[in-house]
């Protein structure tokens, strides 16, 4: 049996993925490694806080492995933490790592390189398939998604749940999975959860900043970029008594 981590962005590409790599009986996932950003305690990229990914790894039923990461790190910065947790892994006996990226080839580059200085190796479950036809899949298997960031231009999509009319009026040069990091999203229900993740939307907040300086969290612009995005505060609701 393969010994792996999968890494879990708490979006939908991620939640996918996780679904077909539970088919598999030959996959042993020991955690979900996610990344966060420590100033503010959410999701990095994403922005979602932290308390919802807990409730989501405790519906999936797999260890959570938070990385703390700085507000911006600096390549060299975020490489060496990687590295650090990464080694840790391998010291555990886990040989791979599980991504749900779709056809980002710069990015795969950068993961497959970083690995396999600690002899690692990524597996990508969705890679190179069709988007239209990821999202539709992913809609079909009773998954529910909210978005929860987008940029700056589609800020009225922000705290809306996907839906095949959402899709529908995406406007032509947006993928309809976001690849290009034109939003990212929470996934909320599905086949993976044991539970739905009960949530409710907040304040809007627009943030413009440089976009990333390491590969894992920059898409298409240009680190040092200035780039914008609009954040929809998802919070949790408790269950009732």
């Amino acid at each position: 049996m393969v010994q792996t981590i999968f890494n879990w962005s708490g979006g939908k590409d991620s939640s996918l993925a996780l679904y077909h790599c539970l088919q598999n009986p030959e996959l042993d996932i020991k955690y979900l490694v996610t990344t966060i950003n420590d100033a503010v305690d959410r999701i990095s990229m994403h922005g979602v806080r932290t308390e919802l990914l807990i409730k989501q790894a405790e519906s999936i039923g797999i260890p959570l492995y938070q990385i703390r990461l700085p507000e911006m790190p600096g390549m060299t910065e975020y490489d060496e933490v990687m590295r650090y947790h990464l080694t840790k892994f391998r010291a555990e006996g886990i040989t791979h790592s599980i991504f749900g990226d779709i056809f980002l080839e710069d990015l795969k580059a950068y993961r497959d390189a970083r690995l396999a200085e600690i002899g690692m190796t990524g597996i990508y479950p969705l890679w190179k398939r069709d988007t239209h036809e990821l999202i539709n899949e992913f809609m079909d298997l009773g998954f529910g998604t909210v978005i929860a960031c987008t940029r700056g231009h589609l800020g009225h999509l922000a705290g809306q749940e996907i839906s095949p009319e959402l899709i529908a009026a995406l406007p032509t040069d947006v993928d309809v999975c976001g690849e290009n990091g034109e939003f990212h999203t929470f996934a909320f229900k599905g086949p993976i959860f044991s539970k739905p993740i009960a949530y409710k939307t907040g304040e809007m907040v627009f943030k413009e900043y440089k976009a990333p300086k390491n590969a894992a969290d920059s898409c298409t612009n240009t680190p040092g970029q200035m780039d914008g995005f609009w954040y929809c505060d998802l919070l949790p609701v408790k269950a009732a008594n």
